[in-house]
């Protein structure tokens, strides 16, 4: 029976997580659970998992850990083999380090990790003897459709986004989009936070830069398409021109226990199955650059390397508050990302204060443009 640890137990990935960890008693044992705020549910799951160690970061509270710490503790617990990074933003990123460092498979469904200090996590995976699992539904589909084939028969990578609300509407109507309407998202149902960037697709752009850690591939091999029904999660191009891609109703259940037990696979009644009739047609369309300027910018910071990539989550986090607190309209999320871009002068990403520094930076910046 292995242990797990599940940081970020109340959000969307934590509860899709012990709903998937509850049904499999008899393989995994919950023992660390944390989470941000939403006490009373974590109590409750503590309650239903009774973990070792519970954490809550955002709060205080009799009797369990609290304060940011208590992340890198329940990532580091001695009886944690499998990590569950269900953390939202740059926060988990410590955490990640720490539990790779501990030799441990980290689960992880916090792509700024990666996106912020994409080498700084493969030395600690080298180092420490860890290993990492992705959990984003794009990235785990990629995962099981290269699993047991050699690296560089990998000629491409599609990921796929859904489009959020957005995908069919003018560019001028989605400047002026609410809060309410970007929060409307036609097939998933996610936190505040990537909802929007969902809406935006910043989320794709931190995806293909997760893509490019994760499967060692180029950036030239990384592209996106917008694909309404979410039923394809990602497409595999090889060499030989022969493209795989795997399928699945949305549904982050099957990520979380896959990547439980890659390589392997057992038996879940829980999972929804596949029905390709209920499913219907299946379409794509290009990502509409004058609609998703975000995507440009995240790419592009990729692409840059350094610190760009951790300015570019940066500032995209303090302008999707600013958007949900009703300071700014949707239209400038992209607006604050590009100028904090633009006046960021790129360092190298090569150690842990370098990626502190510049995400500092970058909020601080992104904040003065709110105000403007």
């Amino acid at each position: 029976m292995k242990g797990v640890a599940v940081l970020g137990s109340t959000g969307s990935i934590g509860t899709s997580a012990l709903s998937v960890l509850g049904r499999h008693r008899d393989r995994f044992r919950v023992v660390a659970l944390t989470a941000f705020g939403s006490r009373d549910l974590l109590e409750t799951q503590a309650r239903a998992f009774a973990p070792d160690y519970v954490g809550l970061v955002g709060g205080e509270a009799n009797g369990w850990a609290t304060g940011p710490a208590c992340l890198v503790e329940a990532a580091t617990h001695p009886d944690a083999e499998i990590v569950i990074n269900g953390v939202v933003g740059a926060a988990g990123l410590e955490a990640t380090l720490a539990a790779l460092r501990a030799g441990k498979r980290v689960a992880l469904a916090n792509k700024e990790t990666l996106v912020t200090a994409g080498e700084l996590v493969q030395c600690a995976a080298r180092e420490g003897g860890g290993e990492l699992v992705p959990v984003d539904s794009e990235h785990s589909a990629v995962l099981q459709c290269v699993t047991g084939r050699a690296g560089t028969s990998i000629s491409r990578i599609i990921l796929t986004a859904s489009g959020g609300p957005f995908h069919t509407w003018e560019a001028e109507r989605v400047r002026r989009a609410t809060v309410e309407e970007a929060l409307n998202h036609p097939t998933w149902r996610m936190g505040k936070k990537i909802t929007v960037d969902s809406a935006t697709l910043a989320n794709k752009a931190l995806e293909v830069i997760e893509a490019h850690f994760l499967f060692g591939v180029g950036y030239d091999q990384v592209t996106a398409v917008v694909h309404p029904q979410s039923i394809i999660h990602s497409f595999v191009e090889f060499v030989d021109g022969s493209v795989l891609a795997q399928l699945g109703f949305p549904d982050m259940e099957l990520p979380v226990l896959y990547a439980l037990t890659h390589p392997e696979r057992v038996r879940d009644a829980g999972v929804t199955r596949f029905d390709p009739v209920a499913a219907g047609a299946l379409t794509f369309e290009p990502v509409r650059a004058d609609v998703f300027p975000a995507f440009a910018l995240g790419v592009r910071a990729g692409r840059t390397g350094g610190t760009a990539p951790a300015v570019f989550n940066a500032s995209n986090e303090v302008a999707v508050a600013g958007f949900l607190d009703g300071r700014i309209p949707f239209g400038r999320i992209a607006e604050v990302i590009d100028r904090v871009l633009a006046a960021h002068a790129t360092r190298a990403a090569d150690s842990l204060d370098a990626v502190r520094e510049a995400d500092v930076w970058a909020r601080r910046r992104a904040e003065a443009v709110l105000a403007r």
